[in-house]
């Protein structure tokens, strides 16, 4: 049943949910209201996070893993929607791609500091983060060849849309086909290094964890309209650039749950789940988010979103990924390789800081 955490947790979410309501419904100052709704999204974040877990609980840790990646990315999915009705494309590209940097770098090195400094060197089971990267690299191709080809005009050039369609989908083909590897996972490993202390998780029932994860993702959806409300003014009141607000900004809002539960898995000494946490997380944005919000521009009603993007970007997302790779390939880290990570991550972040 509830714990008293779940019951703080629920009381800090209504009044977070509440107080960007009045902001937003008041047009208070621009920036207070992005602030507050940028915090209440995170809440509700963490309440779908915490139901999907609970509703885990009746299902194979396989579909768990599946489910809690998929809704992890809710908020994210939500608050690019709404931005890219609303014309900002260059914050959607860069939320999107720095979504990806900041999990595979600034979160994943943190976790890896964290729990190299607590606990020494850590070894995990590499075989799904090694997986998990390959894929990353179709997803990274499916930016690059778009891009490279309008930006060396080739005959594609002038059939950008197209071009990033049918990326797109065959990226949701990609990602349909591997659901037979992560749901067949073994569930006794799984199990091993995902499954929580009885002691410090209560048990939820069923209809209780169904009604949080409803309440907390209608939260999210009407939250997230609210938050890319006060996104514009507030970026013009504190002179950021789109792409710094994007990449930084609302890929760290966007994605708060799971810079949370990575780092303190890895804190627990748990690597295996940290970096599946993680690395998944970046993964499901490149396969499923990033396609998604391509194919629903065209039905949106604002610009439509393409898979062109700055060379800058691509180059930062070729470096992450490879780094990343690098860094899981040999099932073991230790502390310094956490500051290395959150090293070019800062470096990538502070050349998107002028536009």
């Amino acid at each position: 049943m509830l714990q008293r955490n779940d019951m703080v947790v629920f009381g800090i979410t209504a009044a977070a949910v509440a107080a960007a309501a009045v902001l937003h419904f008041t047009g208070a100052n621009d920036v207070v209201r992005f602030v507050v709704a940028a915090a209440a999204l995170s809440m509700l974040a963490m309440n779908v996070s915490s139901g999907t877990e609970q509703v885990g609980e009746y299902l194979s840790p396989g579909a768990t893993g599946v489910l809690q990646a998929a809704l992890g990315n809710l908020p994210e999915l939500l608050v690019c929607a709404f931005s890219l009705r609303a014309g900002l494309v260059q914050v959607v590209q860069g939320a999107l791609i720095g979504s990806i940097l900041g999990n595979s770098l600034l979160v994943l090195g943190l976790a890896i500091f964290v729990g190299g400094l607590k606990h020494g060197r850590q070894t995990f089971d590499a075989e799904s983060p090694r997986m998990i990267v390959s894929l990353m690299m179709v997803a990274v191709a499916a930016f690059c060849i778009p891009t490279l080809a309008y930006e060396l005009h080739t005959p594609a050039s002038t059939h950008e849309i197209a071009l990033s369609a049918a990326c797109a989908v065959l990226l949701l083909i990609v990602f349909f086909a591997s659901l037979p590897f992560s749901l067949s996972a073994d569930p006794q490993r799984s199990l091993r290094h995902a499954e929580r202390p009885k002691a410090t998780v209560g048990h939820w029932p069923l209809w209780l964890a169904v009604t949080v994860l409803v309440l907390a993702s209608g939260g999210a959806a009407v939250v997230s309209e609210w938050f890319v409300d006060a996104l514009e003014p507030a970026i013009e009141a504190l002179h950021i650039s789109q792409a710094f607000a994007g990449i930084v900004v609302v890929a760290i809002a966007g994605n708060a749950v799971e810079n949370v539960a990575g780092i303190r898995l890895a804190a627990k000494n748990r690597p295996d789940y940290a970096v599946s946490v993680i690395l998944n997380s970046s993964l499901l944005i490149a396969l499923v988010v990033a396609p998604a919000l391509v194919l629903l521009s065209f039905v949106l009603g604002g610009p439509i979103l393409t898979l062109v993007v700055p060379p800058l970007l691509i180059a930062a997302l070729l470096l992450t990924t490879l780094t990343s790779a690098i860094i899981v390939n040999d099932g073991e880290t230790i502390w310094i390789e956490g500051v290395a990570l959150v090293g070019l991550y800062a470096i990538i972040a502070a050349s998107f800081w002028w536009g």
